[in-house]
């Protein structure tokens, strides 16, 4: 008996002490825990609460009754789209651009190393400031310079095309060209500051290295190979990780300003289908585009979670 009274004593003074240093920790360093706090409370409001939406997708949900009160339909909304006659086209479509975009991943690394290497300050500067500056523009301004430069009579590509007599070509037009114009734009638009990260990273490897294979006679692209990618190949794992997490995850905007109906047939990619359907039409179907959504974020969890089992196992980094 007095050794049970005995061990609850120490169990209450060890959590009485625990309380103690929690309640120290949050008076010694709480301005840092206030800057914590803003984008936990943006998380939880933004992303965790709206999970309780998610709900509509099994259930018929109209705006003039709750989630609860809505008629449960179970996978309805799921067979619906799975039997859709362009469900084959759109996914096709989704993964073709998904998986041209993924191959341009390498480019931001090649561009932080050329910059990495470049001996001049001021025109590694200028090429940084060239290369940054796109990423700023909006889309429907970008969509609508791309159409500038693409149009078939007074487009600056067809005017260049002309000069070597070659006829005019109507690129919007022609649906083998809507993935490279989407694709090219995007990595022209992005590839300057998706280096960054790899250029703080860059800074990060040792010097030591750079001079010891400068002693031994390597050259750039062996100090290249040897040295900066394996420095950097952490965080490069990471950043892959994170890509395939949105791999049928196309953004709608650009895609949606770009479309004609011309070109639809191979530019219709989920996250337009599900805009055209949930909002955009004449009887909104709320549960259809949530049941869409669903279907599409269960599958890129499974993607993010497959990718980094692979890559914790192949180079010893991972997400979790």
């Amino acid at each position: 008996m007095n050794k049970t009274i005995s061990l609850k004593n120490d169990k209450g003074k060890k959590s009485n002490s625990i309380f103690n240093g929690v309640l120290y920790e949050l008076k010694k360093n709480w301005r840092l825990y206030l800057l914590v706090l803003i984008p936990l409370a943006y998380l939880i409001v933004f992303k965790y609460l709206p999970m309780y939406g998610v709900q509509i997708a099994f259930r018929d949900y109209t705006p003039a009754r709750t989630f609860s009160t809505s008629p449960f339909v179970g996978l309805k909304h799921f067979n619906r789209f799975f039997t859709a006659p362009a469900f084959w086209s759109i996914i096709r479509n989704t993964i073709s651009i998904s998986l041209y975009s993924f191959l341009m991943f390498p480019l931001p690394i090649v561009l932080a190393l050329m910059l990495n290497y470049m001996p001049s300050q001021k025109f590694k500067k200028t090429v940084q400031m060239v290369s940054y500056a796109p990423h700023f523009i909006s889309t429907v301004v970008m969509v609508g310079m791309i159409l500038q430069f693409l149009d078939s009579r007074n487009g600056l590509i067809n005017l260049i095309l002309s000069v070597f007599g070659a006829d005019p070509i109507n690129f919007m037009a022609l649906p083998g060209w809507f993935d490279h114009i989407y694709v090219w734009s995007g990595v022209w638009q992005g590839i300057g500051y998706s280096s960054i990260i790899y250029i703080a990273a860059l800074s990060g490897v040792s010097p030591e290295l750079h001079e010891a294979a400068i002693v031994d006679g390597a050259s750039i692209l062996k100090r290249m190979w040897h040295i900066d990618i394996p420095g950097i190949l952490p965080t490069i794992t990471i950043l892959l990780i994170m890509q395939s997490g949105k791999i049928l995850s196309v953004g709608y905007e650009k895609i949606y300003l770009m479309q004609n109906n011309l070109n639809t047939s191979v530019s219709e990619v989920i996250s337009t289908y599900v805009y055209k359907q949930g909002i955009n039409s004449n009887v909104p179907q709320y549960s259809y585009a949530t049941a869409i959504g669903l279907f599409i974020s269960v599958i890129n969890v499974c993607i993010l979670v497959t990718v980094n089992f692979i890559t914790k196992k192949l180079s010893g980094s991972s997400l979790w």
